[in-house]
C-alpha cells in the first residue's frame, strides 16, 4: 500500500478546493493525509468543513499580528508542528513574504484562476471578459518569491462564452480547478512530480511547458 503525504492546506474563506481534495481522499482516490487546515481568518467557513470531516484546524489571524514577517513566522510554526510533506494553498488570500516561501520551497503548491503568465493577481475573470479573450482556465504552480511566477505544472482551460457574466465564468473555471488541483497534488504524492532546479519536474523530466488537462476528464 503507497504511504499517505501529509499534507496541511491553507484557506482563507470557504474552501472549495479543500472540499474537492476532502472528497478525493474519502473516496481513496488521492493518497494523501491531511495532517491540519490552517486559516488566516478566524470566521472562515472552510474550518467547520474541516472539523466535521475529523481534521485538525488552527488559526493564525493576520490581524493580530504588526507585520507580515511576525505573522509568516508565525504561520510557518503553525504549520510545521504538523511536519507536512507538502503545503497547499487552497484560496489562502494573502502574500507570503521571501522566508516564508523559501522554508518551503518545493513542497508550496498554489492554484490560480488563468492560464498563467496571463492575468496574475487578482480579478481575473473580470479581467478575461474584459480583454474580450476566447480561452480562460487556471493553473497550478509552486509557489516562489515572484507573485503568482512560480513553474506552471498544469493548466485546464475553460472556453469563455458569449454573453458570459464574470460569475458565470468564475463558476466554470471553479468547477475545473476541482478536477485540476487534486490531480497535480496526487502527483506530487505519488512521487511523480518534484521541483528541482528552478523548475518542475515531472517523470524525471523539466517541464518544459505546462501539462494542459483535459476539461472533461481532468487527465493528461
Amino acid at each position: 500500500m503507497t504511504p499517505r503525504l501529509p499534507i496541511v492546506i491553507l484557506i482563507s474563506g470557504r474552501g472549495s478546493n479543500m472540499q474537492a481534495i476532502l472528497d478525493q481522499v474519502a473516496h481513496g482516490t488521492l493518497p494523501v493525509d491531511i495532517r491540519a487546515v490552517i486559516s488566516n481568518r478566524p470566521e472562515a467557513s472552510g474550518l467547520e468543513t474541516a472539523r466535521v470531516a475529523g481534521i485538525d484546524t488552527a488559526v493564525v489571524d493576520h490581524r493580530e499580528y504588526a507585520s507580515r514577517d511576525a505573522y509568516d513566522r508565525a504561520l510557518r510554526a503553525a504549520i510545521d508542528r504538523y511536519a507536512p510533506d507538502l503545503v497547499v494553498l487552497a484560496g489562502f488570500m494573502r502574500i507570503l513574504t521571501p522566508d516564508f516561501v523559501r522554508h518551503f520551497q518545493g513542497r508550496l503548491l498554489n492554484i490560480h484562476p488563468s492560464l498563467l503568465p496571463a492575468l496574475r493577481g487578482l480579478h481575473t475573470h473580470r479581467r478575461a471578459l474584459e480583454a474580450g479573450l476566447a480561452e480562460h482556465g487556471a493553473s497550478v504552480h509552486f509557489v516562489t518569491e515572484e507573485l503568482d511566477g512560480g513553474p506552471v505544472i498544469a493548466q485546464i482551460p475553460v472556453p469563455v462564452q458569449a454573453g458570459d457574466t464574470e460569475a458565470d465564468l468564475a463558476l466554470r473555471v471553479l468547477q475545473q480547478e476541482h478536477r485540476l488541483y487534486p490531480a497535480v497534488i496526487d502527483w506530487f504524492a505519488s512521487g511523480r512530480l518534484r521541483y528541482r532546479d528552478g523548475a518542475a519536474w515531472l517523470d524525471g523530466r523539466p517541464l518544459l511547458e505546462p501539462q494542459r488537462l483535459d476539461t472533461v476528464t481532468a487527465e493528461v
